[in-house]
């Protein structure tokens, strides 16, 4: 496949829930952004998202990153944009999804995202059938600056690695293997990422029936102050015992105080275990679902 004249999928990762030590792999740490592929030849840059969607216009302040290369070079990486120096996807979000030319580049001068370059699968040839290892140094020649970092990994110690990502609130690590190729387009064990997910107790204030009869999606709240604030929702299996619980519910009045939705409403008494990325600026929950540990 000739890379260079085709939009693809970059290769996708697993997921487990612990982390582990191999002499197999190395560690990364996993940025919470938008992958991206960036395409750049000494003259003209594309940027191209997980999604296919060109996001070229959406950050002009990447348009030098052309300047870093003297060949046809695709990198991989992940586009992280920072708060108090961790990065922050609620605030990515807002340059997601502006449109006005103007804001884009006043926010793209004021506050400028940053490129987390963690491998690359094209230099004027295909290298996605070369080892991890090799691939990383071909990246190694591109040298860091503000706005274009690689992503630094150790070898053998993803344990150690978690453990200090954790303690640092940071989204999560991946683990590569060595020597493993790179996949286009597909999801595989060689990449795998490991989630620093947070766990909590939430009431159910509600739920609200899917297309499907055996999934319905509960309503999540927490008191603060004897109130029922909503903090989001997730769904919910019919094999799951409290979806029994839940439909036999008498339904009630809306006891949330900022959902206005329509919804069935019940008695928050029931709690439920659950795992989630982090909380929005909003207080809501973030890719919440049910905690393995229930």
């Amino acid at each position: 496949m000739n890379l260079w004249n085709q939009k693809f999928s970059p290769m996708l990762l697993s997921e487990i829930d612990k982390p582990f030590d191999s002499k197999d792999y190395i560690y990364e740490i996993k940025y919470d952004g938008i992958r991206a592929l960036i395409y750049v030849d000494g003259k003209n840059i594309r940027i191209i998202n997980r999604n296919l969607i060109d996001m070229t216009n959406t950050f002009p302040e990447l348009d030098y990153l052309k300047n870093k290369v003297n060949k046809k070079v695709i990198f991989d990486g992940e586009i992280i944009a920072e708060v108090d120096g961790k990065p922050s996807f609620s605030k990515l979000q807002n340059r997601i999804h502006l449109k006005n030319n103007s804001l884009i580049k006043k926010l793209s001068i004021s506050d400028p995202v940053t490129f987390i370059a963690f491998d690359c699968i094209y230099e004027d040839k295909n290298l996605t059938n070369l080892p991890l290892y090799k691939r990383k140094e071909y990246l190694n020649k591109y040298e860091d600056d503000n706005s274009f970092i690689k992503s630094i990994w150790i070898k053998e110690k993803g344990v150690n690695l978690f453990n200090k990502i954790k303690d640092l609130d940071l989204e999560g690590i991946v683990a590569k293997r060595y020597d493993g190729k790179y996949y286009i387009n597909k999801r595989t064990d060689e990449w795998i990422k490991i989630k620093n997910y947070k766990t909590e107790e939430f009431f159910i204030g509600g739920y609200v029936i899917k297309k499907s009869k055996f999934v319905i999606s509960v309503l999540l709240g927490e008191f603060i102050d004897n109130k029922l604030y909503y903090v989001g929702n997730m769904a919910l299996s019919k094999k799951n015992k409290i979806y029994n619980e839940l439909i036999k519910q008498n339904t009630s009045k809306n006891y949330f105080v900022n959902y206005k939705k329509d919804a069935n409403f019940v008695k928050p008494l029931l709690k439920i275990k659950v795992s989630y990325i982090e909380r929005t600026k909003n207080n809501n929950l973030r890719q919440p679902f049910i905690s393995h540990n229930v």
